[in-house]
């Protein structure tokens, strides 16, 4: 068995990981995630109530801990490309199918649909939260940055390059941070 606590809980998420890409989220079980972990399905149980708010729970942690391997830069522009950086290096195929074979459960799955609607909504877990702060911080953005609309126009930049398969390089990157991000956070002079 694996120990009590933060080591049994990241255990069991990254077991769903594994399961939902080796077999799908309609095939998950709790007895698999439980196998996999070396936990109890009791123990699982107690924490998460169903399958979808595991699933939610494991994309948050996930994603919580790539976010945290964001480069912290000194700059904005640094820690955008950083941030863009991260989103692509992320999106392996595993991720991508992953991803999209969730997106593809909650067709028939209505509390899945509303737990990924839950972290997909969840700024915290925007991997553009930490540079916008830390921008604000050094007084390089004011404090009414939209950290909702960066992280919204960047992600669909992303989808879109992801989804048909274009090249996403080092200069496609450049492209994200100095034609769309950096000047949709450059304020507006009023004439």
């Amino acid at each position: 068995m694996v120990e009590r606590g933060a080591a049994r809980e990241r255990a069991i998420l990254t077991a769903v990981i594994a399961v939902v890409g080796e077999v799908g989220y309609e095939a998950m079980t709790m007895d698999a995630v439980a196998a996999r972990a070396a936990a109890s399905k009791n123990t699982i149980y107690r924490r998460w109530r169903n399958k979808a708010e595991l699933a939610r729970a494991a994309l948050d942690a996930y994603d919580a801990d790539t976010n945290a391997t964001a480069p912290d830069t000194g700059t904005l522009r640094g820690d955008l490309v950083g941030a863009v950086e991260l989103a692509r290096d992320k999106a392996t195929p595993a991720y991508m199918a992953l991803i999209g074979g969730l997106v593809s459960a909650t067709r028939h799955d209505p509390e899945l649909k509303t737990q990924l609607r839950e972290h997909t909504a969840d700024d915290e877990l925007s991997p553009f939260a930490a540079a916008l702060r830390r921008a604000v911080d050094r007084s390089e953005l004011p404090a009414t940055v939209d950290e909702i609309l960066i992280h919204d126009v960047a992600e669909a930049l992303i989808v879109h390059r992801l989804t048909t398969g274009s090249s996403f390089d080092d200069d496609y990157v450049a492209r994200i941070v100095d034609d769309v991000l950096l000047p949709l956070l450059t304020p507006k002079e009023t004439s």
